[in-house]
């Protein structure tokens, strides 16, 4: 198995990129890595190993870039160049931490839709209290989407859920502002009927503040309202542990405690760490694309690795492909 990865993508590349890349190549024995990105500063921290190759391009698309624009024009940037060695059946997978925008842009244009797929959908995983987290879908590859779209993602999301997180007949949840059928605008209402007619384990409406409490292993929204409950979590979550950590600093008796209960505090932080689940994948395109989040470090990149191999190797897309057909037959 082959994954293409953008080394220059992202706020700590190529460093973290790299560094992820030594360790999943060490854990995985199964894949072989291609490398985009300029290649005297990937080769500062690459480990030789004959199973990763660097590919050496000086373009480079940042995150400033119109994401269009800068595909079409570009063709020689380290994300393009990814995406197309995917296209031509280089490599089965690819991952980039660089523009969220572009990337998608590079997955539709360069590698392509499913057929049947009316648009693609960004489902990361996030944490739960749990620890067992849950897909979440779309969070930001479309601002807008008709119930069709929701009841794609729904299935999609359900596939990745069973196949890669191994769980038999995930719950589904509807995100909305209360957890009566009748609850939301035309959108939610009309997804809520298409969800219950559908093959799938449908657990009814979820509202927000129920989301880290892991009542659903899929959770589907537009992608406007999916961006900013993700936003809203990253942010309270780091807030929360700002406050925590300076409560703990306050004065002696405060720092004895936090020197007592450090393990633990330890292990709720690592609990709530987006990077042990990997990026976010981008569902509906031809092939496995992970958006690896844009300050990812090493950690993060190495499970996305882990997340990439496990969906080629699950036949995710394919699944996909086959569900989606007979849906629309």
């Amino acid at each position: 198995m082959k994954i293409a990865i953008d080394a220059m993508g992202g706020d700590n590349a190529p460093k973290e990129i790299v560094l992820g890349v030594n360790k999943a190549i060490k854990e995985f024995p199964d894949i072989e890595i291609i490398l985009f990105g300029k290649e005297d500063e990937i080769k500062q921290y690459l480990e030789e190993n004959p199973r990763v190759e660097v590919v050496h391009t000086d373009e480079v698309i940042e995150g400033t870039d119109e994401p269009v624009k800068a595909v079409r024009r570009k063709k020689q940037a380290s994300m393009v160049l990814m995406a197309q060695a995917v296209a031509d059946g280089k490599a089965d997978a690819c991952i980039s931490a660089g523009n969220t925008g572009a990337l998608m842009a590079a997955g539709l244009f360069v590698i392509g839709r499913i057929d049947g797929i009316e648009r693609p959908a960004l489902a990361p995983t996030l944490p739960t209290i749990d620890g067992k987290g849950f897909v979440m879908l779309d969070l930001g590859a479309n601002a807008e989407a008709k119930p069709e779209h929701l009841l794609q993602y729904a299935i999609m999301g359900s596939i990745y859920a069973e196949k890669v997180r191994g769980i038999a007949k995930p719950r589904v949840g509807l995100l909305n502002i209360g957890t009566e059928e009748k609850k939301g605008n035309e959108l939610t209402k009309k997804t809520f009927e298409m969800l219950k007619e559908a093959d799938l384990n449908f657990v009814g409406n979820i509202e927000s503040r129920e989301l880290l409490q892991g009542p659903a292993d899929v959770v589907v929204t537009d992608g406007f309202t999916g961006n900013m409950v993700l936003k809203t979590i990253e942010g309270t979550a780091g807030s929360l542990f700002s406050l925590l950590k300076k409560a703990f600093m306050t004065n002696f008796k405060s720092k004895l405690a936090a020197g007592l209960v450090k393990n633990e505090l330890k292990e709720l932080k690592n609990m709530m760490d987006y990077t042990e689940y990997g990026g976010a994948g981008l569902f509906g395109i031809n092939s496995p694309v992970i958006k690896a989040h844009g300050s990812s470090n090493a950690n993060a990149l190495y499970n996305a690795v882990r997340q990439a191999r496990e969906m080629a190797s699950h036949q995710v897309t394919q699944i996909i492909k086959d569900t989606i057909k007979k849906e629309n037959k």
